[in-house]
């Protein structure tokens, strides 16, 4: 069985090394030629809260020369039409993309390759590229788990158990049943933390201490439930945990105790840094419109309000045009909201 992952960056690179580790033959392909030279050289070097090293077979797109049973997608989804339509003359006849992308890329992707090839598959964990083939995991072991699933009713339970084994190289992983309630889990949370903390400059923990910082996330997450109580999408929980009945609210009381709430949530991974800021600091376009901005839409065709989800949207990209920066005094434009 031939696989590869699509975009190896900082969490493709941990997970292929924890695939590769498990004794599976996976490439690792992204279009960074130092970090490829950097995982040829020394193998994929883990950091932070593991320490190992891995041998892995790294290439660049110009150098696959043959054809993928599986092929995992973590490449940025904002030029998802061009990068799955280069993938296809790759893919086995019965080949599949399993995409672990933010935002809903399965839609799009299903009508390129059709719904019965595409699969997708949530992250609930972080890292950072810190050097030419040297990533820092930034969440827990403990607390690294994957939602897995697909859109298609006709989706193959085979190739779902077959994916379901490679992942479970590295954590926990729940096949759903209802998949889009478990992409719009790792929607809300993409939306609240990632969203605030870039807009910030820091790491998840840091947003969530910061009482101010975590308001907004608690506003985010409020509009996230709102939205999707209204498209009748059934959030599903995240490792164990019902985000709707831990953090919706209707009264002060529970207002207060989501409040209080947040920064336990998020604990395990408290010095995760969102790929969007890391992306403001290479000078990269962000997914905010895969994110946050897929929440406004939504929003605003069932009529329900976002006003911090917009506002997330507004400031990230004035910091990519190079009118705002990251930081701290960010927060005072959310104040009248």
């Amino acid at each position: 069985m031939n696989l590869a992952i699509y975009g190896a960056g900082s969490l493709g690179t941990i997970l292929g090394a924890y695939i590769t580790k498990k004794g599976y033959d996976i490439d690792l392909i992204t279009r960074n030629e130092s970090h490829i030279a950097g995982l040829k050289e020394k193998g994929a070097v883990i950091r932070g809260t593991i320490n190992m090293v891995v041998p892995v077979k790294a290439i660049t797109p110009n150098e696959m020369s043959k054809k993928y049973d599986i092929v995992f997608l973590l490449t940025k989804s904002t030029d998802n039409v061009n990068t799955v339509k280069s993938l296809i003359p790759y893919l086995t006849p019965n080949g599949v993309i399993c995409t672990m992308q933010n935002g809903l890329p399965e839609l799009l992707i299903a009508e390129i390759v059709g719904a019965d090839r595409t699969y997708g598959c949530a992250i609930a964990w972080g890292a950072t590229l810190i050097g030419n083939g040297v990533c820092e995991l930034t969440s827990e072991p403990n607390s690294i788990s994957f939602s897995l699933g697909s859109f298609s009713q006709n989706a193959s339970r085979e190739k779902i158990d077959t994916i379901k084994g490679i992942l479970e190289s590295m954590g926990t992983v729940e096949v759903e049943k209802n998949f889009i309630g478990a992409r719009w889990s790792k929607l809300l949370i993409n939306s609240a933390f990632s969203g605030v903390s870039t807009v910030m400059g820091c790491t998840f923990g840091e947003a969530a201490k910061n009482k101010e910082s975590r308001r907004c996330i608690q506003r985010i997450i409020k509009e996230c439930i709102d939205v999707a109580r209204k498209a009748e999408i059934r959030i599903e929980p995240v490792q164990g945990k019902d985000i709707t009945k831990l953090f919706d609210y209707n009264s002060k009381i529970k207002k207060f105790i989501s409040f209080h709430l947040l920064p336990l949530a998020i604990r395990k991974h408290k010095l995760l840094k969102a790929s969007m800021l890391q992306d403001i600091e290479k000078g990269k376009k962000t997914e905010v419109d895969e994110i946050n901005g897929a929440v406004c839409r939504f929003g605003s065709k069932y009529n329900v309000p976002t006003p911090y989800n917009d506002m997330v949207v507004k400031i990230m990209h004035e910091i990519e045009a190079g009118t705002a920066k990251p930081g701290f005094e960010n927060l005072d434009r959310f104040t009248n909201l």
